[in-house]
């Protein structure tokens, strides 16, 4: 009789699942699968690789393989969907037999209909899934990490990724057999000023001082008033004793308010409709 276990272990608040089995699916890739644990079904994603894409739906997939492509130095991007669609194929191998999955339900989230969830998978055998994976060229050596089932640090284990990826270029297998080694410089040097650049532009964004909310010209007290440019207390005080303002052209009404200020702060202040008193008859 089959048993389905469930078991806390090593590495805070991962899961440990055994007699896990692969499910059929045509949403199955190298990195990512269904698979059933005990009476519930699992959408799996490995932690610390990224397999080639097996296709190209879309833009998204479009960029993925060429910049796959730059990764393992590969001209001819078709090489890339052949790498992807090898390590779909070698996944669906390994995982012929049950198998173990250790999982805290972390979403991976991703295109696909049902919820992703980061893993590590061991196979009936005792290989972890993503380092074959590596190991064979049909990955790369980039993901979410995390300390492992069996409490080795995100880094060390990081460091080790690399290191198979090491072996597997030397050997030129997998991804590597048809890699252009001046192909890798250049697109990864391509790649590190594209990020550079995106960087540039998100720390300008982030230190780009937040837009103050508009003044509503009704409901705002003297302090908020004389944040507007050109505003002091004696004017916010007049502003004050002249509602309610119906739209924001009211202002030139207002001793010291003229064309040039208003459309100074026009683009600061507002009006909330929906607390006007009825106009008069």
């Amino acid at each position: 009789m089959t048993v389905f276990a469930c078991l806390r272990i090593h590495g805070a608040d991962l899961e440990k699942l055994t007699d896990v089995r692969w499910i059929d699916s045509p949403a199955n890739d190298g990195d990512s699968f269904l698979a059933r644990a005990g009476d519930r079904d699992l959408h799996l994603r490995l932690y610390y690789v990224d397999c080639p894409e097996a296709v190209v739906g879309n833009d998204v997939d479009a960029k993925r393989v060429r910049e796959q492509a730059g990764y393992f130095g590969l001209t001819n991007v078709t090489h890339v969907v052949e790498i992807g669609r090898r390590a779909g194929v070698f996944t669906r191998d390994k995982l012929a037999r049950p198998f173990t999955v250790y999982t805290a339900y972390a979403d991976a989230m991703g295109r696909s209909q049902t919820k992703r969830i980061y893993a590590f998978v061991v196979t009936v055998d005792g290989k972890d899934l993503a380092g074959e994976l590596v190991k064979n060229g049909l990955a790369r050596a980039s993901g979410i990490r995390r300390i492992t089932h069996d409490g080795i640090s995100a880094e060390e284990m990081g460091k080790r990724f690399v290191d198979l990826e090491v072996q597997a270029m030397l050997r030129r297998v997998g991804a590597w057999r048809e890699a252009d080694p001046e192909e890798i410089t250049r697109q990864r040097a391509t790649q590190r000023e594209e990020e550079r650049q995106l960087e540039d532009v998100r720390r300008q964004v982030s230190s780009a001082p937040t837009p103050a909310a508009p003044v509503d010209l009704n409901k705002a007290g003297s302090r908020q008033i004389q944040s507007l440019p050109g505003i002091g207390p004696a004017l916010a005080a007049r502003i004050i004793a002249g509602r309610p303002y119906r739209s924001v052209d009211d202002l030139l009404h207002i001793d010291g308010v003229g064309t040039n200020l208003l459309e100074k702060i026009r683009s600061r202040v507002m009006i909330d409709s929906a607390v006007l008193p009825p106009p008069e008859n």
